[in-house]
């Protein structure tokens, strides 16, 4: 048996083709087009895993999916391939476009002519499912309910426009074609492996190296933190036992303004790397300019997940988050390869001459 994992050198996907392969034997296909977030050093581990096969290319290279369709015969499809970062859509957004909703919309299309050649048997077995994210959903004020499954599409990026867009591909391949799929919602990922543009790796490095630790705005933006092993385990017990046809959000009911995050990360540091002046990390802390079209808050209700399918996150945010910052303490060799002229280039955009 095979699964076929799309973007499997990217954060959230590198971690779950980790997480499947240390659990169980059955093989994995991985493709990864390989931009600047993807890291082929994530999975280095696997190398001569004979069940770790790994395909440099695009999801929206029809006839290299079809070929590996066919080739392999994955019982299910993890779909994890996306540009994920609202920044760059901001600069960037066409990236988005080709990727998250072309790309999409082609593999949806090399997957379906699979999946109509398989015998009844396997028709019935296969699962198509499609990681998204909380972003969909707009934002929240204070005190407004937490996201649920049937909470209105509102999306304020051109990341979240095109994710929101690609979720709507995959629910009409269940309605109009019958394909079995499943869709995953979920809050903000934190954990090893996680690219140094976003906010809990930025604060790390950034505190390590004397540089300023940028905030954007107020720094009082809410976001749900969710540890990525933990999501990685929502989506096994979604591809294991999820109804076909639904969405399930996950998150980890950690509820928290990016100030508090960014102070928490310094704390640890003053603990487990202190300074050398002695003074503490939170010094560094420089406030800049919002980005455009900031959302103030994200919250995921997760019932729906724990009800069904009996799952919840076991890490709270401070066993995550004590994970994560020894983690980059004890792997800065990783971090030092991945920081490509690329990510410089993105940090030199977004933060240079923005002092608020």
């Amino acid at each position: 048996m095979t699964i076929l994992v799309t973007g499997g050198a990217g954060f959230i996907g590198a971690n779950f083709v980790l997480d499947w392969l240390a659990d169980n034997d059955e093989a994995v296909v991985n493709l990864d087009k390989l931009t600047y977030a993807g890291n082929l050093q994530t999975l280095c581990s696997l190398q001569g895993d004979q069940r770790h096969i790994f395909v440099h290319g695009d999801i929206g290279d029809s006839e290299l999916v079809a070929h590996l369709l066919q080739e392999h015969q994955p019982r299910a499809i993890v779909n994890f391939a996306a540009e994920s970062h609202v920044d760059r859509s901001i600069h960037g957004p066409e990236d988005f476009i080709e990727t998250n909703i072309v790309g999409t919309f082609r593999l949806l299309e090399a997957v379906r002519a699979y999946w109509g050649g398989l015998d009844e048997q396997a028709r019935q077995a296969f699962r198509f499912l499609h990681v998204s994210t909380d972003e969909v959903y707009g934002s929240l004020a204070a005190g407004e309910p937490a996201f649920t499954e049937t909470h209105q599409y509102q999306p304020n990026s051109p990341y979240s426009a095109s994710k929101a867009a690609s979720d709507h591909l995959v629910r009409s391949y269940h309605h109009t074609y019958g394909l079995p799929v499943l869709t995953t919602n979920c809050s903000n990922n934190y954990g090893p492996y996680h690219f140094p543009e976003k906010l809990i790796p930025l604060m790390i490095v950034n505190a390590l190296a004397g540089k300023p630790l940028p905030v954007y705005g107020d720094g009082q933006q809410i976001r749900d933190w969710l540890y990525v092993k933990d999501h990685c385990s929502a989506i096994r017990r979604v591809l294991e036992a999820g109804k076909t046809g639904e969405v399930y959000n996950v998150g980890g009911w950690n509820e928290k303004p990016n100030l508090e995050i960014v102070n928490r990360v310094c704390a640890l540091l003053d603990e487990l790397r202190p300074r050398a002046d002695g003074k503490p990390y939170a010094e560094q802390i420089t406030y800049v300019t919002d980005r455009p079209g900031h959302d103030r808050r994200y919250a995921i209700d997760a019932r729906k997940l724990e009800r069904e399918l009996g799952w919840k996150p076991a890490e709270t945010f401070e066993t995550g988050i004590r994970k994560t910052v020894a983690w980059y303490l004890d792997n800065q060799e990783w971090v030092q390869n991945v920081q490509s002229g690329s990510y410089r280039d993105w940090v030199e955009k977004n933060y240079a001459g923005r002092s608020a």
